[in-house]
């Protein structure tokens, strides 16, 4: 029995958590109609997650995915993030406002989060998954005997091989064509950038564990490359954006239905971790700024604001508008009718 069969998800798909996008709703109406839903908590605190997690029990009573951030704390240096500020200033300026006075670790890691942990352990959500590393041997064992089946993602076989002998039950093979934030253990390290192509095969073939395909993933033939090479499930991000369900807002969804989505930049300027998304006027500064950014996540505190204030007079134009490279390829469907599509792809013959 694969790892989805012993979950009761009949369907090889994932919903990919999206924090910040993905909504109860949203992961609700996922499995609901047989694929993996997801949320994402990493954006919010303790509180804030068992909200989320209540929202989608109350909608549905299918097994679902709730995920962390496990990033290393960044030691901050109060001249890297003057500097970045200054040169944010003319930004600011630009639309009437002031940058902050000094950045802030405005999410905190699973690493140092006692009470996220202790939420887990409570509502012991069916899944629970990994970004940007994984936690310690004692917090893994806690949610293993809560009865959360554990995923992490992996952009290399180092990670991967890491995952598994920690006892992770399946690894999220994220390929450099992945939308959002890419789940480097190390964001300072020389980065392979493998695709989700030769990275699934790779890990299915080395890891010891099994393989979620990610990246660049938008439809039914898609999913079923990505179980030709080997994996269980794809789990597809950019393919639910645009479901009226998420909570993208209608900036967002006109730049992924317009020509920006074919040419989906990484940028580490918005939020101090490299992320993938449409192209923009953030993504074109932080091209050009030449500076060391401030690290994650006080460089996004500095990237939420200008978001903010930009969009306060009516320029969305500094939005982190996440998405992979089969952005092209999004197709504005209620949540429901996308999954039932996707299933309908994926088994046809032709």
């Amino acid at each position: 029995m694969s790892l989805m069969e012993s979950l009761g998800v009949p369907l090889p798909i994932v919903q990919a958590p999206m924090a910040g996008v993905s909504t109860p709703e949203l992961a609700a109406v996922v499995s609901n109609a047989g694929a993996l839903g997801s949320i994402g908590v990493a954006a919010t605190d303790a509180a804030g997650a068992r909200e989320m997690i209540a929202g989608v029990r109350a909608l549905c009573t299918r097994p679902f995915n709730v995920n962390v951030f496990v990033h290393q704390p960044v030691q901050q240096n109060d001249a890297r993030e003057k500097a970045w500020l200054s040169a944010m200033a003319p930004l600011f300026d630009r639309y009437g406002a002031q940058p902050p006075t000094a950045l802030r670790p405005i999410y905190r890691s699973f690493i140092e989060d006692d009470e996220m942990l202790a939420l887990l352990i409570d509502t012991a959500p069916a899944v629970v998954s990994f970004h940007f590393g994984l936690p310690d041997a004692g917090r893994i064992s806690a949610l293993k005997d809560a009865g959360c089946v554990l995923l992490a993602t992996a952009t290399n076989l180092d990670e991967a091989v890491a995952a598994t002998k920690a006892g992770i039950d399946a690894v999220v093979a994220q390929g450099w064509e992945a939308g959002g934030h890419r789940g480097v253990f190390d964001p300072d390290a020389p980065d392979g950038r493998l695709g989700t192509m030769a990275l699934t095969r790779l890990l299915v073939q080395r890891c010891g564990s099994p393989v979620i395909a990610a990246g660049g993933i938008m439809d039914g033939r898609g999913i079923r490359a990505a179980l030709d090479l080997g994996a269980i499930a794809a789990q597809l991000g950019t393919a639910f954006v645009a479901c009226p369900e998420s909570s993208a807002d209608a900036a967002y969804r006109e730049a992924l239905a317009g020509p920006a989505a074919m040419s989906t930049v990484m940028t580490s300027a918005i939020s101090g971790r490299p992320a993938r998304g449409l192209p923009n006027r953030f993504t074109e500064w932080g091209d050009s700024v030449g500076l060391p950014h401030p690290g994650y996540p006080m460089t996004y505190d500095a990237g939420k604001a200008l978001i903010a204030a930009a969009k306060a007079a009516g320029e969305t134009g500094y939005a982190a508008q996440w998405a992979g490279q089969g952005a092209p390829l999004s197709r504005n469907l209620p949540a429901a009718e996308l999954v039932a599509l996707l299933s309908a792809e994926l088994h046809s013959q032709n």
